[in-house]
């Protein structure tokens, strides 16, 4: 089974997050065993950022990093899992509210594919960046 990197430079949705991963220095972080679970925005996702955003980001890397962390949960957490949970504390340190009411959203992204499994972890496609605070 591939790793979650390795599963995100194989899909053409998720080119901003591979190049923002890899701008970041969390290639390495995000290939070791973890395991992790990672809200992955897709390439839409950060599209609807305003414009500049990702431009900015790139050339204030503790910035973008922080941004980066802040999508990924230690431990491999399924959306059963994360239904039972209701929050999870990133490893940016931050807390991540989950809402499975009525679909599947975290914080203020909606859930596009749940449980993508892979070698070190778990991925959820989400369709907006989320941010702290």
């Amino acid at each position: 089974m591939a790793d979650i990197v390795d599963i995100a430079v194989s899909n053409d949705s998720f080119k901003t997050l591979v190049a923002a991963v890899q701008a970041a220095g969390l290639v390495e972080t995000l290939k070791s065993p973890g395991p992790f679970t990672v809200f992955a925005p897709t390439d839409d996702a950060f599209a609807k950022l305003p414009p500049g955003t990702i431009q900015t980001l790139l050339q204030n890397i503790p910035q973008l990093t922080r941004i980066l962390k802040y999508h990924v949960v230690s431990g491999k957490l399924l959306q059963a899992d994360l239904a039972k949970l209701g929050t999870v504390t990133s490893v940016e340190g931050s807390t991540i509210k989950i809402n499975t009411s009525d679909g599947f959203e975290v914080k203020n992204a909606t859930v596009l594919a749940a449980d993508i499994e892979a070698d070190n972890g778990v991925i959820h496609v989400i369709d907006t960046v989320i941010l702290m605070g």
